[in-house]
């Protein structure tokens, strides 16, 4: 059974959570938000490129660190995870998802190219918690399901040191003149002639213009066909042109 998450009662009653917002109006004073324009142009220049690993309790500390991720990026994408940030620790989150919402709908093509996976998950989880559009919290589930069950599937590959294996010709043959079970009635790709993904790929063209998570969710499922993940290593084993899905 999936741990209880705490009400907002619980939430409100907590030290703890509290602390996490220590500094919140600081820094919403510190945020920069006339010209998006000009924060696009404008780069991170003064640190060096360092990711976070957990959180600062202190929202200040945190977000000094959180930069450091945005060296040489514009500043308009250290905007966005600010914006997160102070969504994520209950600071005014009606006013600062007002924010992030207003900045999606002005440059969503721009957030889209230039976040990285890890910020348009985070994006996509914000939409997910807090839109009152039904459509764009299903797409950014889907985006985020997606990406975190890939993430899941190469964690274990990691855990296992599986990069190291290489494919059994015995068990290719396998899949390819007969079913093979898996689990709960499903059964295993045909690897190199399936056409699931392709057929995947085409549900999802049809429904990732319908608003902006969903041009997220297509530019994720785009990016996992180049980098190393299961997905990118199915589709250098696959042969047959008509089922492609990438």
């Amino acid at each position: 059974m999936a741990a209880r998450k705490k009400s907002r009662l619980e939430r409100w009653l907590s030290f703890n959570q509290h602390r996490k917002r220590f500094g919140a109006k600081q820094a919403v004073a510190a945020l920069r938000t006339s010209d998006y324009s000009a924060l696009k142009t404008q780069l991170i220049s003064d640190t060096e490129q360092v990711y976070t690993h957990g959180a600062a309790k202190d929202i200040t500390q945190h977000l000094h660190n959180l930069r450091a991720e945005f060296a040489g990026q514009a500043e308009l994408l250290y905007y966005h995870a600010q914006l997160i940030v102070l969504i994520r620790r209950e600071y005014q989150v009606a006013e600062q998802f007002t924010l992030f919402e207003r900045l999606w709908d002005s440059e969503a093509e721009f957030l889209r190219e230039h976040l990285n996976t890890r910020w348009l998950i985070s994006a996509a989880d914000t939409f997910a918690d807090h839109s009152t559009d039904e459509s764009m919290r299903s797409l950014a589930l889907a985006a985020s399901l997606l990406v975190n069950t890939i993430k899941l599937q190469e964690t274990e590959r990691y855990l296992q040191a599986a990069e190291c294996l290489t494919d059994q010709a015995e068990r290719q043959q396998q899949l390819q003149t007969g079913r093979v079970a898996l689990f709960d009635g499903t059964s295993a790709f045909a690897v190199g002639t399936d056409d699931t993904l392709r057929n995947l790929r085409w549900r999802l063209d049809a429904l990732s213009q319908t608003n902006p998570m969903g041009l997220v969710l297509a530019e994720l499922f785009q990016r996992l066909q180049t980098h190393d993940t299961v997905y990118q290593r199915f589709r250098q084993r696959h042969t047959r042109a008509k089922t492609a899905w990438w």
